[in-house]
């Protein structure tokens, strides 16, 4: 008893610290991270690598706050990489050959912003085949999303048989010009998608804290059971995240597109575990019930500097692989000590 007493203090002055890193650990990563590529790369703080780096946080937030909310309810979406890559299909094809009526002979050419409507409609609506397999099928959200990933990826190969659509300018005859300003222009100096986050996050950040919607999203990945016994339409909550996350990832292939000029079938291929480690790092648990945007951006930024600035100093591809994989399971592994942590306490 005489040990134990002697250790208790230095124990209970040890467990706050314990606990500060834990809790504040995704912070700590994008201040160490940051400082190391400041050292080691000289145009990292550039202003126009900023720029640069600020346009891909922006694509990773917001694949990432759709998953968020996924997340939060105890699933997870893999389609989402996917999903992007065939919304900048649907995009370039819209903008370049049109909708064809072919029984009218008639072919009629999007606006832009009619062209991003219909992308972000395709992607909530395959997000909400995502859900409804989920809830009324009972496929595990693994499985259903990870066949969505292959049927996404599929649909955009098809469309132009593995092809790049490019130019995708537009043209004054058929009033869709201006898309690359979407990916690629700057308001007030400040790069499009970067306004974009802002205002989703803003937005989703209000959704979760301050809405009925976003205290059912909790209460469904906190106790289903329980939710679902208090009333919480459990069902409804989980298709309406999907479309969500289905939704933004549309507009992430989008941007995407916008950004290239181009549409590839193949982009948006490991989006997803960019997005899920964004959201991981950000201190969600993947088991539902606990996560918040802000910490989510944090994650981004987190992946988007380390990415970035392994780019810069020269690191292979197949390196960036292998250390962002091992970010991933260093973020899951903190995550139960800050459980494990917790309940210990």
């Amino acid at each position: 008893m005489t040990q134990t007493s002697e250790f208790t203090p230095a124990d209970g002055g040890a467990s706050p610290v314990i606990a500060l890193l834990l809790r504040f650990r995704t912070v700590l990563a994008l201040l160490v991270v940051t400082l190391f590529f400041a050292a080691v790369a000289p145009n990292f703080l550039s202003v126009a690598n900023f720029l640069i780096m600020f346009k891909h946080i922006a694509i990773v937030a917001i694949l990432a706050i759709g998953m968020t909310f996924v997340i939060l309810t105890g699933g997870i979406d893999l389609s989402v990489g996917s999903i992007a890559g065939l919304g900048g299909m649907v995009a370039g094809a819209l903008l370049l050959n049109g909708i064809v009526l072919a029984p009218l002979g008639v072919v009629i050419y999007p606006s832009v912003a009619a062209t991003i409507g219909i992308v972000l409609v395709l992607g909530a609506a395959l997000g909400l085949v995502n859900g409804l397999l989920v809830t009324r099928l009972g496929v595990t959200p693994f499985i259903a999303t990870l066949g969505m990933l292959y049927v996404a990826r599929g649909a955009a190969l098809l469309m132009s048989d593995g092809a790049t659509f490019g130019n995708l300018v537009g043209s004054p005859d058929y009033g869709n010009e201006g898309f690359g300003w979407l990916g690629a222009g700057l308001v007030l100096g400040i790069p499009v998608p970067v306004w974009l986050l802002v205002l989703i996050a803003a937005a989703a950040a209000f959704a979760a804290g301050s809405t009925t919607f976003g205290r059912r999203v909790y209460a469904v990945g906190g106790n289903e059971r329980a939710a679902l016994l208090s009333g919480v339409r459990t069902d409804r909550i989980k298709c309406a995240v999907y479309a969500i996350s289905g939704c933004a990832a549309a507009l992430v292939g989008t941007l995407v597109a916008s950004d290239l000029v181009a549409a590839h079938p193949a982009s948006g291929e490991t989006f997803e575990l960019s997005a899920i480690a964004a959201v991981v790092l950000g201190g969600a648990s993947l088991s539902g019930g606990r996560g918040t945007i802000g910490g989510t951006i944090i994650g981004a930024c987190v992946i988007s500097v380390l990415g970035d600035g392994m780019v810069m100093v020269g690191v292979s591809e197949f390196w960036q692989m292998v250390i962002k994989g091992s970010v991933i399971v260093a973020a899951v592994v903190l995550d139960r000590l800050q459980e494990r942590f917790g309940q210990a306490r």
